[in-house]
Formats: structure tokens, C-alpha cells, sequence
């Protein structure tokens, strides 16, 4: 037993509501699922915590030693503007309103959330699973539990919600009130009833539509998740993980679908894990004073991704996270001060012959195996950043720990932060100039004039750091 498997790992499992030991359906592997992102417009940082959890769960499963298959699909078909059965296709609609191909829509915004994934240090998977790639398969695995378990209306194919034992179990649909997203549809049978294929209305065409033994038309949502599961990781699986919002409707009918496809009661996946959300109190997290809150926006505002991503592990990936401009400033200075502290063990550690790898490792294995508490993790990381003997010992620790955090520390410098404001218009050999004759006024003793030049230079977003061999950062202008 080494350092990294001396805790056994516990995690929160939304299907009994329980922190449970994580015991491998298939022994040494683990099989992930994640629910991806559907590709009609740009993903706001609200939606990437997803990935960066389902990302920090990789990355435990990996440092425990398992070997890890990690699936997560892109929905480029089937997802309905508001999540209800009927109304308009997200892409469809996208496509219309753009006058594009909805192959070019799916492909421009699959490009961006990739974009994303490697802005954020986000490990790729074994597999990225497109949704139209398996419409073959969703076909026959319809035409499979139809008999039993669904019925026909005009609109298409309805999974018969009655037909399973204990659904809706993992939303606690009993006791806890869901997100209340179902329309009504003429002639289904019960509310939670839920399309596995939706029809082509009679005079219109879709860009995207099939033939099927129910009419020309396309998959339903819930569906694809189901097929491409099975099809990638088999079934039952170790872990499904999503937002929180899918465990009211859309996690509860992909279990019933494989309880049908399967005949078993089992739910697929082992253990159901969800983010909580990302909470914007100064408005929707859509938008933010008029600009789309992407990660691009963080940049052009002069935040490192990285930033963000530390920010989503300050909290446990459970509890809400608030979202301010100050708080991902503060995530930012905190990346700063760990970074400084890595540079300083740097400068040393040649200097220092490398011994045992620091203690530290223990308690890291320790928090992380807690279900995932990475705020922890974080304290200990930056407590070692903070010492100043044993540097090769420090920094190795430091790197085997990053393994779970994805900061990139290895790599990254405090000058990889200091990214330019999109509207910031003076320029750095201007800000060079000025940083030089505020050196020069200071060495007269004018400090007045370099006082001047210091309010001058803040005036235009520029933050001198006195002492600070970097000389001068950006400051955020929000």
C-alpha cells in the first residue's frame, strides 16, 4: 500500500444520498460517464464546473491507481430548447435563427468547448461520444424496449414511466420537489412521461431526422446518454456524473431506459455523482452586463483560466459556488501567492539534495479520498509552496499533488498570469518607460512624482507591486 491508496476512497453517492466506499464493478479500472455540453451556442463558465468535477474525479480515480476509461458525449442532436417533450430542437433552432447548416453549428461550438476543455487543464477522455455517430444504435435499442415499456402518440415514441419500479427514485420525486420542466402533451399517460423519439411534424423538415419504425424524425434527449453508456463502458458502469439540474429529469430517465434495455433494476452506473451549481447573485449566469459569461470573457478581462478553475476547487464540489468579480480576483491572487511560492523552491532546490518526498502526500490522499475535498487539499498544497527548507522535497510534493489539482504547476509562472485586458490601451514598453521614471523619481526622494506616476498608471488599469521582481501586474477593471 502506497501514499496514494494508504485511504480508501468515499464518495457521495446521489442515489442513496450517502458517502459510500467506491468499490470498482470491473477490478483495477474505473468506467466514467459524464454528461457533455449540447452544442447550439458558447458553454458559460456555469456549465464548465461540470467538467472541471468530473475532471478532478478522472484525475482521483487516476492518482489511486485505477486504470480509467473517461466518456463524455456532445449532444449535437435531440435536446429541446426548454428540456420539456415537445417544442423546437436546440439546434434546429440555432441553425435557423443563424441561417447555418446545423452541422456547422454543432461543429463551431463543439470547437469552442474543446477550446475551453484545454484553457481549463481539463484531461481529455478516452472518448468523445457525438450523439449523431450512435442514432443507428438508439434506433435499435428503441425498437428494443418499445413493446413493453412504450406507446405511440402523433408526436412520436413515449417511455411509459408506470412500466419501471421506483422511477424517479435518484430525484427523490416522492419527497423532493423537481425542477417542474415537463409540459403537458395530449395523450400521454402519465406527467413523466418522456419522448425516446420525436417525430418530424407532418410539413416540416429537420436538417437532422432519421427513419425509424415511428416516422422520419429524431432521438430523444434522455436516449443518447443510455446508448452511448452501454455501447462505451458496458453495463453496469462505475460512475455517472452531471450537474445537479440533470439529476431531477434527465439522470432519472436514462436509468429507467436501462432498467428496461437490461431487465435488471440496477441503474446503470454504480454510483450517480453531481456538481452543485454556480450561483451569479448580480444577475443570470448567461450574461453579465451585457456580455456572455464565458471563459473567453475571463480572459479578455485579464484572468487566467487557471484562475477559474482554482476557484471551483476552493469548494467542494457538492455545495453552490458563488460567483463574483471579486472572487475569482481573490482565486487569482491565490494562484499568485502559490506560484511565488514555487518559484522561490525553485531558485533553491538545486542547491538541495532530493530526499523522501514530503509527508504531506499522506494528508493529500487523506482529503482527496473524502469525497473529493479539494479545499483541503489546496491548504496543504500552499503550506508546503510556503516553506523554505528541503526545496526538492517540497516542489516533488508540490507536483505529485498538482496531479489531482490540474493547476499546471510544473509549468506555469507568474508571468503566464499577467494576461492584457482586452480594453486596456496604454502599452507595455509605455508602462516600462513610466515604471522607469517612477524608479528614477523614487531614487531622488520625489516621492510625490513617483506617487503621481503610480496613480497615473492605476488610472489605466496597470497594479505596481512594490518589490515585486515582476515590477507591475494588470489590475481587473470589472
Amino acid at each position: 500500500m502506497n501514499e496514494r491508496t494508504s485511504h480508501p476512497l468515499k464518495l457521495f453517492n446521489s442515489l442513496t444520498r450517502e458517502i459510500e466506499l467506491f468499490t470498482p464493478v470491473h477490478e483495477g479500472e474505473a468506467r466514467v460517464y459524464t454528461c457533455g455540453p449540447t452544442v447550439y451556442n458558447y458553454p458559460h463558465i456555469g456549465n464548465m464546473r461540470a467538467y472541471v468535477f468530473a475532471d478532478l474525479l478522472g484525475r482521483t480515480l487516476s492518482w489511486k491507481g485505477y486504470k480509467l476509461t473517461h466518456v463524455i458525449n456532445i449532444t449535437d442532436v435531440g435536446h429541446l430548447t426548454d428540456d420539456a417533450d415537445d417544442g423546437e430542437d436546440k439546434l434546429e433552432k440555432a441553425a435557423a435563427e443563424r441561417a447555418q447548416s446545423i452541422w456547422d453549428i454543432a461543429k463551431h461550438y463543439t470547437e469552442a468547448y474543446w477550446e475551453d476543455i484545454k484553457a481549463l487543464n481539463i484531461r481529455q477522455p478516452a472518448h468523445w461520444s457525438i450523439a449523431t455517430d450512435y442514432v443507428p444504435q438508439m434506433i435499435e435499442y428503441a425498437k428494443g424496449i418499445a413493446d413493453q415499456h412504450c406507446y405511440e402518440l402523433d408526436g412520436g415514441l413515449y417511455f411509459d414511466v408506470s412500466t419501471i419500479a421506483n422511477y424517479g427514485s435518484l430525484a427523490r420525486a416522492a419527497t423532493e420537489d423537481g425542477e417542474g420542466r415537463i409540459d403537458t402533451v395530449e395523450g400521454k399517460r402519465n406527467a413523466a412521461d418522456f419522448a425516446i423519439w420525436r417525430k418530424t411534424p407532418e410539413g416540416e423538415t429537420r436538417q437532422m431526422e432519421w427513419d425509424s419504425p415511428w416516422g422520419k424524425g429524431a432521438p430523444g434527449w434522455h436516449l443518447e446518454c443510455s446508448v452511448m453508456s452501454e455501447a462505451l463502458l458496458g453495463l453496469p458502469f462505475d460512475i455517472h456524473t452531471g450537474g445537479i439540474d440533470h439529476r431531477e429529469i434527465h439522470h432519472p430517465n436514462e436509468i429507467a431506459q436501462n432498467q428496461a434495455h437490461s431487465g435488471c433494476d440496477h441503474s446503470g452506473a454504480h454510483f450517480w455523482m453531481h456538481n452543485n451549481f454556480l450561483i451569479d447573485r448580480a444577475g443570470k449566469m448567461s450574461k453579465s452586463a451585457g456580455e456572455f459569461l464565458r471563459l473567453q470573457l475571463l480572459i479578455e478581462k485579464g484572468i487566467h483560466p487557471l484562475a477559474y478553475r482554482l476557484m471551483c476547487l476552493q469548494a467542494h464540489y457538492r455545495s453552490e459556488l458563488e460567483f463574483s468579480w471579486d472572487n475569482l480576483v481573490a482565486a487569482l491572487t491565490r494562484l499568485k501567492r502559490i506560484l511565488i511560492g514555487i518559484e522561490r523552491l525553485r531558485e533553491k532546490a538545486p542547491n538541495e539534495p532530493s530526499g523522501n518526498a514530503d509527508m504531506s502526500i499522506h494528508q493529500v490522499d487523506e482529503a482527496i479520498s473524502e469525497d473529493l475535498n479539494t479545499a483541503r487539499v489546496l491548504v496543504i498544497a500552499e503550506s508546503i509552496a510556503a516553506m523554505k527548507d528541503h526545496a526538492s522535497d517540497r516542489l516533488e510534493a508540490i507536483y505529485k499533488i498538482d496531479e489531482l489539482l490540474g493547476l499546471d504547476l510544473a509549468r506555469l509562472t507568474r508571468v503566464d498570469l499577467r494576461i492584457r485586458p482586452k480594453n486596456i490601451a496604454i502599452t507595455e514598453n509605455e508602462i516600462e518607460t513610466k515604471l522607469n521614471e517612477r524608479q528614477q523619481a523614487k531614487a531622488d526622494k520625489d516621492f510625490a512624482a513617483a506617487d503621481a506616476i503610480r496613480d497615473e498608471l492605476a488610472a489605466q488599469g496597470v497594479d505596481l507591486m512594490d518589490g515585486d521582481p515582476l515590477r507591475w501586474e494588470w489590475s481587473i477593471s470589472i
